[in-house]
C-alpha cells in the first residue's frame, strides 16, 4: 500500500518576487485547504528576526515594533477559487509580453509573493509594518479570517493606513463599492394553465420588476476625487411549478453595487423604493469603503508609485479597515478581468513593478 506524502511545502523567499510567484501557486489552497501555504510561510518566516510573528487559525501576523511614528498595515489573502485544470503553473509569452499562467496568479498570490519578500528583507522600513496573510477570502464571509480578527482582536489590524494587495494592475485603486444582494417575491394562487382565470400568474408579476432594471441607469457618483461606477443588476430568476400549472410565487435576485458616499441603510432604502409595493428580503450587505487618499501616507504612497488612482469598483476587505477608521487603498500585480479566469495569468512585469513601487514607498514612509 503506497504512503502518503506528508511533506510539507518549501517556500524560498531569497528567490525573485516572480519565482516566489510560482511557488505559492503551485501550493494548492482552495478556500478551505489554506492549512499547507500557512504552514509553508511560517516556516519561511522562521528567520527574520525583525518580525514578531504570531498565528491565529490560518492568519498569519507579522508585525515590526520598531517605534517608528506610523504603522501601516499591509494584507493578503492566501486562498484561490476552485482549480479548473490551471495548475501547475508554467510561463508563456504573447504580443511580447511575459505571462505567469495559472490559478492564483493573479488573486492573489502574485501580490503575496511580493509582500513576503518585502517582509523578510525589509528590517529598518520607514515605519513600522504590520503584515497580515488570511484565509476564506473567496467563500462566506462569515468564514473570512480577516474579519474574525477584526471582530475578535482589532487591535492586531490598528495602523494609520493599510493597503490590500488585490489586483489593481500594480496601479493604485482607492477605496470600493459597497454590495447588497435582495430578493424581490411575487406571490399568486395555482392553477391549470389550461383555466389559468382562475389563478394568478406570479412570474407575470415580476413584469414591473424586470421593466425597473431594464430602465435602470446606474449613476457614477465622485468621492473624494474618484469616479465610481455603481451597478443594479438581476442576478437570478426562479419560478414554476410544472409545465401545466400557473404558478403562485416568483424571485428576482437582485444586486446593486453602490458607490461609498451611500450608507448600506441608504442603499436598501433606495433598493425599497425602487421596489415599493414587492415583498422585498435583504440577504447581503457589505459597506463600502471611502477612498482615504486624502490622508498623508496614502498622498506619499501615491508620489512613490506614480500614476493616477483609481476607484475600486468591486466589493474588497479594504471595506473592513475602513470600518475601523482607517483609510486603504488596493494596490497589487494582475489584471482583475483576469482573477477566477480559467485562463487566469500575471504579467510577470507587473510582480517587478509591484514590489518596486512598494519597497521604495516603505523605505522612504
Amino acid at each position: 500500500m503506497p504512503v502518503a506524502d506528508t511533506t510539507l511545502p518549501v517556500l524560498d523567499l531569497t528567490q525573485t518576487s516572480i519565482d516566489i510567484t510560482r511557488q505559492l501557486c503551485d501550493i494548492e489552497s482552495v478556500s478551505d485547504n489554506e492549512g499547507p501555504i500557512t504552514e509553508a510561510i511560517l516556516t519561511a518566516l522562521a528567520g527574520a528576526d525583525h518580525l514578531e510573528v504570531t498565528r491565529d487559525g490560518d492568519v498569519v501576523i507579522a508585525r515590526t515594533n520598531l517605534g517608528r511614528e506610523k504603522r501601516v498595515v499591509i494584507a493578503g489573502h492566501t486562498d484561490t477559487v476552485p482549480l479548473n485544470d490551471n495548475l501547475p503553473t508554467r510561463y508563456e509569452t504573447e504580443d511580447g509580453v511575459e505571462y505567469l499562467w495559472g490559478r492564483g496568479t493573479v488573486d492573489m498570490k502574485s501580490g503575496l509573493a511580493v509582500q513576503l519578500k518585502l517582509a523578510v528583507e525589509l528590517s529598518e522600513p520607514a515605519v513600522d509594518i504590520t503584515w497580515l496573510w488570511y484565509d476564506h477570502e473567496e467563500v462566506s464571509a462569515d468564514l473570512n479570517g480577516l474579519k474574525r480578527l477584526a471582530d475578535n482582536s482589532p487591535h492586531l489590524l490598528q495602523g494609520d493606513f493599510a493597503i490590500l494587495g488585490e489586483p489593481t494592475r500594480s496601479e493604485i485603486e482607492g477605496g470600493c463599492n459597497g454590495n447588497a444582494r435582495i430578493e424581490v417575491r411575487t406571490f399568486g394562487l395555482r392553477a391549470h394553465s389550461a383555466r389559468a382565470w382562475v389563478g394568478h400568474n406570479a412570474i407575470h408579476d415580476l413584469a414591473p420588476v424586470l421593466d425597473t432594471l431594464a430602465a435602470y441607469v446606474p449613476r457614477e457618483v465622485e468621492v473624494d476625487g474618484l469616479v465610481y461606477r455603481e451597478g443594479l443588476n438581476a442576478v437570478g430568476i426562479t419560478g414554476g411549478v410544472a409545465g401545466n400549472v400557473i404558478p403562485d410565487a416568483a424571485m428576482v435576485h437582485i444586486n446593486y453595487r453602490f458607490a461609498p458616499s451611500r450608507s448600506g441603510e441608504e442603499a436598501i432604502a433606495h433598493l425599497r423604493e425602487l421596489f415599493a409595493g414587492f415583498d422585498v428580503t435583504v440577504v447581503d450587505l457589505a459597506e463600502g469603503a471611502r477612498p482615504g487618499l486624502d490622508a498623508p501616507l496614502a498622498k506619499n504612497f501615491l508620489a512613490a508609485v506614480g500614476g493616477e488612482a483609481k476607484p475600486k469598483y468591486g466589493w474588497t476587505d479594504v471595506a473592513r479597515f475602513s470600518a475601523l477608521g482607517m483609510p486603504a487603498v488596493n494596490y497589487g500585480p494582475g489584471d482583475p478581468l483576469k482573477a477566477h479566469a480559467d485562463d487566469e495569468r500575471v504579467a510577470v512585469d507587473q510582480i517587478t513593478s509591484c514590489e518596486q513601487g512598494l519597497r521604495a514607498w516603505l523605505m522612504t514612509g
